[in-house]
């Protein structure tokens, strides 16, 4: 990778024009990061055009028209009698049709005053809405008359987030794309040709140039594979290399019969049988790459905790990474009671972990004092260090990448990795994906876990649904409600989660709201009210936030709304979210009016089987472009460009092409920085 290029890609975005911190900051958000890389990675979801017409009564209300309109007059908005009233300004089309352009943000009456002075043509471009007359609220642009070509005629719609405008991240695009030539002067020609792919990518002139089978899109994808697959390779190869070996740790302390005898159960046959092949890998002189996949309550952190505490015996240390804060505190809380019988130390460490009370974990993970710690990625900050870090164990796999396990694996001398996932993943793809570690699978559930009771049920009975819940909340059920929308929107007819919230809140007072757009902490605190043993919330309506991290065992029910809509491991994951205690459970799936074939199979599949491998199968041959609304992948790695559907002859080639590589060309080692994101392998 070229200096120069190299400083462009982590460029922090707030310094790209019209940016700044705070909106850095939201980018960071939805980006999963706040770089000119991260925005590189985040491709448009769909093209909006915008016809231009002369005259309003050409157009359809619903569509996004760009039209010249003559300003007439302006009308103040503010609260009159109560009632909140938008600052209106009306306008005439070429034709006379008075069109009322709308702004409800009262406050900037000066401002559109002066953006639409009366008397002045402006060429307008919004969504076309017709109640009483036609009218565009918000236009998304609005333009001088000889500067309408500024208007564009196809606009890529960006998945966006709370703070964020399409015209923000048309304008970071252009100043990149702008910027990027002068970066590249002295790259190879493979990886300009990687650019200009992405080039296509982030201005498509129509919605097939960001279809999967689309060129630009089979290239990118390829070198996305190649990328992964090339890092599986050199984790593989390093892992062999004789300069890696270990030497294997002495057994100094008799802890593990503590464990099983304080154990309230018995392992089952699939726990023991995954148990007995971790314990073999620690003992050979190769450290472990081990992959436990099991479904939804199958008792993998039991498992996980059992390998701890074997590392523990010899007394080096284990790091349990988690992709939440919730999920870490979780797991901590079920963890800690154990250890304490067993006479152990466990910690937890997280980024809420400030100024005294961190420095005091930091001092007993560096003494190894500390024999257990979960955590989330503040695990592999600069300033943790560890005496000796024999053991990492990386819960929900698919949320970390190569890279990230390199990077918290380099807090040890080679230690072991022992990674779990609740997504079971199609055999004819676990090589590909998780190519670089062995695998193990739990495919029992623990003694008394009943199957959970799955029905479809139109939207249309949601009436007779919420009068069927009255007597389980009167008796103490704890229900999730699950909606795939936060707020509700003119493009979609999907259920918004406020909107349901607002509902069910009148019939059951005790109910909360999490969604992705709130405050973190605010977040955290309703599931862990919820989460409670003597919780006073009945029901919780969510987004899918829920779907992975959250552990609420006397929760029975679950009721996802527009279930056609999700992706089959999405839903399997979203059921797992009860039947986690001896309870009966259910899950209910409720579906749209306009639901098709396919939406119909989905849900079929559901109801028919409660086995995750099987689920995972059917998902990989019913699968179109991915999850909901078909814009990412549930579950798995999520990849940027990569469908697994229809790239499956894809992940062959790279790997094959990996594996003939005896070390990795300088396009291949540009390709890794940028799809690892500028962290751990970088070949």
């Amino acid at each position: 990778m070229k200096h120069e290029l190299f400083e462009f890609l982590n460029t922090d975005l707030q310094f790209i024009k019209g940016v700044g911190p705070v909106l850095a900051s939201r980018f960071d958000e939805v980006l999963g990061g706040r770089r000119v890389l991260d925005f590189l990675l985040h491709r448009p979801a769909y093209i909006r055009a915008r016809g231009v017409t002369e005259c309003v009564t050409d157009a359809t209300p619903g569509d996004v028209v760009t039209i010249p309109l003559l300003v007439m007059s302006h009308r103040a908005g503010g609260v009159f009698r109560g009632h909140r009233r938008p600052t209106q300004i009306v306008c005439n089309d070429r034709m006379g049709n008075t069109v009322m352009v709308q702004f409800f943000n009262v406050n900037f009456l000066d401002y559109w005053l002066q953006k639409l002075p009366v008397g002045q043509w402006r060429m307008i471009s919004g969504k076309l809405e017709r109640g009483g007359r036609p009218t565009i609220n918000h236009p998304d642009f609005i333009e001088e008359m000889q500067h309408a070509d500024k208007i564009p005629s196809i606009q890529a719609i960006y998945p966006s987030g709370e703070g964020l405008t399409q015209k923000t991240f048309a304008n970071v695009r252009d100043q990149i794309f702008t910027a990027l030539p002068e970066r590249l002067r002295d790259s190879d020609t493979d990886i300009c040709e990687f650019f200009d792919a992405l080039r296509h990518v982030h201005y498509p002139e129509s919605n097939d140039d960001l279809m999967a089978n689309s060129p630009y899109m089979v290239k990118l994808a390829y070198w996305e594979l190649l990328a992964h697959q090339m890092a599986i390779v050199i984790s593989r190869r390093s892992r062999a290399d004789a300069r890696n070996r270990r030497v294997v740790r002495p057994k100094k302390y008799e802890l593990l019969s503590r464990f099983y005898d304080a154990l309230p159960f018995e392992l089952t046959g699939a726990q023991s049988r995954t148990v007995n092949e971790i314990f073999t890998d620690l003992g050979r002189d190769i450290p472990m790459m081990r992959l436990v996949q099991g479904d939804v309550g199958s008792g993998k952190t039991i498992v996980a905790l059992a390998a701890a505490i074997k590392m523990a015996e010899s007394g080096a240390q284990t790091a349990l990474l988690a992709p939440t804060d919730t999920l870490a505190q979780q797991h901590y809380a079920k963890i800690k009671p154990m250890c304490d019988k067993i006479g152990i130390v466990c910690d937890v460490l997280t980024g809420r972990d400030k100024g005294v009370c961190r420095r005091e974990k930091l001092v007993s993970l560096r003494s190894g004092r500390t024999k257990i710690v979960v955590g989330t990625h503040a695990l592999f900050s600069d300033d943790v260090e560890y005496k000796d870090l024999g053991l990492v164990i990386i819960d929900e796999q698919h949320r970390f990448g190569v890279s990230q396990r390199e990077a918290l694996r380099a807090k040890g001398n080679n230690p072991d990795i022992l990674a779990l996932s609740a997504t079971p993943i199609p055999r004819t793809l676990s090589m590909t994906i998780y190519g670089d570690m062995d695998v193990s699978i739990i495919n029992e559930k623990p003694a008394g876990r009943l199957p959970i009771k799955t029905t479809k049920l139109s939207i249309t009975r949601l009436d007779e649904l919420l009068a069927r819940l009255r007597p389980q909340v009167d008796a103490g059920a704890q229900v999730f409600w699950v909606c795939p929308l936060v707020m509700e929107s003119d493009a979609s007819d999907m259920t918004a989660a406020h909107a349901r919230y607002d509902q069910l809140c009148k019939i059951f007072p005790n109910t909360g709201l999490v969604h992705g757009q709130m405050d973190k902490k605010q977040r955290d605190a309703i599931m862990a009210r919820f989460a409670a043993p003597d919780s006073d919330m009945h029901i919780l309506v969510a987004t899918t936030v829920i779907e992975v991290g959250i552990d609420v065992p006397h929760a029975t029910i679950i009721v996802i709304e527009n279930a056609e809509r999700f992706g089959l491991a999405a839903l399997h994951q979203l059921r797992g979210r009860v039947g986690r205690g001896n309870m009966q459970s259910y899950c209910i799936l409720l579906y749209g009016r306009g639901i098709g074939e396919d939406g119909l199979r989905r849900l079929d599949v559901l109801t028919e089987t409660d086995d995750g491998f099987a689920i995972a199968e059917q998902d990989l041959i019913m699968r179109g472009t991915g999850e909901l609304l078909g814009t990412r992948q549930s579950g798995w790695i999520n990849y940027h460009f990569v469908d697994y559907a229809r790239h499956r002859d894809l992940f062959k080639l790279a790997a094959s092409a990996a594996r003939d590589m005896s070390s990795p060309s300088q396009t291949v080692r540009d390709l890794m920085f940028i799809f690892n994101r500028g962290v751990g392998i970088s070949a």
